[in-house]
């Protein structure tokens, strides 16, 4: 485990490896919620120890829906990252936002109906704040990377998430665009959430490959269309994240890990042993040490 900050990036659709890594090891984990979606690679870049994951799986064998995104952020959490930069495939739903742009959220929605979006349950209840669930300090650090990498896009934006893992409907496009929403993904929830509640630093690194359906003289998304600026998609998120480690991870001064401080409701003995054992290095540092056998 690392005793500084560490970097923890979630590579999406396109991005299964971080070849660059120095000093690259294979680490595998278990944990409360089950196996993480493959092994973890740490190293270092830049000087920043990492620690990278690919959300799919070598062979993209997950689907958005069937993620371990429980297991995913407590991996992460378990290795000592302090900072989780996820970069990801998305649609654009604005004109000036064509493939191979790139988006820094600011705000998210959330569609998906299906997932668990809790560390908390069992007998045990946090309401963690959200408000904002992208980290403005690392937003920040981040917007400088891109800006680096002389990438076009924009530094703020809404981000719906759907569940997938079909692609939108014409109307469900026209919908989102309705609602002022910058760009259609269907996997920043519920890992901001999670990562919250793990008191994470959490960002998104949206790379756009189509233009979703609303656009009706163009071709409607495919896997065909998609698949042909993922591999350039795939490099610029390298680069984003090799210049925000060169530059070193932002000072936690923001609310992100203080999260749960004021957050969990239930009482410690009220809530049954196998969860705080499950819970365990989550919410450790606001609850006293689970007893040895079930209440």
């Amino acid at each position: 485990m690392a005793s500084g900050p560490m970097l923890g990036v979630i590579g999406g659709s396109g991005l299964y490896d971080f070849a660059d890594l120095g000093g690259r090891e294979v680490v595998e984990v278990q944990t409360p919620y089950g196996p993480p979606s493959d092994p973890i690679v740490t190293g270092t870049l830049g000087g920043t120890p990492v620690a990278f994951i690919a959300r799919h799986g070598a062979g993209h064998r997950h689907s958005p829906t069937d993620l371990p995104y429980r297991a995913n952020i407590y991996t992460l959490k378990l290795l000592g990252v302090t900072h989780v930069v996820s970069v990801s495939a998305v649609g654009s739903l604005h004109e000036g936002l064509p493939p191979r742009s790139v988006v820094l959220p600011d705000q998210v929605i959330d569609r998906t109906v299906n997932r668990p979006r809790s560390f908390f349950e069992g007998g045990a209840v946090a309401h963690v704040g959200i408000a904002d669930a992208f980290c403005p300090r690392l937003r920040s650090a981040l917007a400088s990377a891109i800006a680096a990498a002389e990438a076009e896009g924009r530094y703020d934006g809404t981000y719906v998430c759907i569940e997938g893992p079909q692609f939108s409907t014409r109307a469900e496009s026209v919908l989102h665009r309705s609602w002022g929403a910058t760009v259609v993904g269907m996997t920043a929830m519920p890992e901001a959430r999670l990562a919250r509640e793990a008191e994470l630093c959490y960002a998104t690194v949206a790379m756009v490959t189509d233009y979703d359906v609303w656009r009706e003289e163009e071709e409607a998304v495919s896997v065909e269309l998609v698949a042909g600026h993922l591999h350039a998609n795939a490099e610029l998120g390298r680069k984003v994240v090799r210049n925000l480690s060169a530059a070193g991870l932002p000072e936690r001064s923001c609310d992100c890990g203080d999260a749960l401080r004021h957050a969990i409701l239930t009482p410690a003995e009220r809530i049954p042993s196998a969860t705080r054992r499950r819970l365990g290095l989550i919410a450790d540092r606001y609850l006293p040490p689970a007893p040895e056998t079930d209440a």
